[in-house]
């Protein structure tokens, strides 16, 4: 029992001290898109290399990724920024952008799962992506 609760107390002051830091080196900014889900299988992404993000990153289920609209990459959303989104908990990655017919819009990485991704559907969310404060 002791030793969970020092574990507990471990893992809180790290993941505490993780976030003050992300607050202090970055500047987050918040803004309104439209999210969508994807999976890495070949009819959603590509037939010959569903695993392969368009940066060439390897994807697997599991890992908090998402791909953006072509017209968020000016925006200060590039390749590895970190994302927060409103309705889910930790930080994500920018690994992956979206075809060019998208716009102001997110694809929220989720495995091979099509039904939690379908479920998801489409929605509004709030997101703020991190700017390092020395690049303002």
């Amino acid at each position: 029992m002791i030793k969970r609760i020092i574990i507990l107390f471990i893992s809180f002051t790290v993941i505490c001290c993780i976030d003050k830091g992300l607050e202090e080196k970055y500047d987050w900014v918040s803004l309104q898109v439209t999210a969508t889900a994807y999976n890495s299988i070949p009819y959603q992404t590509s037939y010959e290399h569903p695993a392969i993000t368009a940066w060439g990153d390897s994807i697997k289920p599991g890992l908090k990724w998402i791909a953006v609209s072509r017209d968020l990459l000016t925006k200060g959303l590039g390749y590895n920024t970190m994302v927060k989104i409103d309705t889910f908990e930790g930080v994500y990655l920018v690994k992956d952008k979206m075809h060019s017919r998208w716009k102001n819009r997110i694809d929220i990485y989720m495995g091979e799962n099509v039904k939690k991704a379908k479920e998801w559907g489409r929605r509004k969310v709030t997101i703020e992506y991190a700017i390092l404060k020395d690049s303002l």
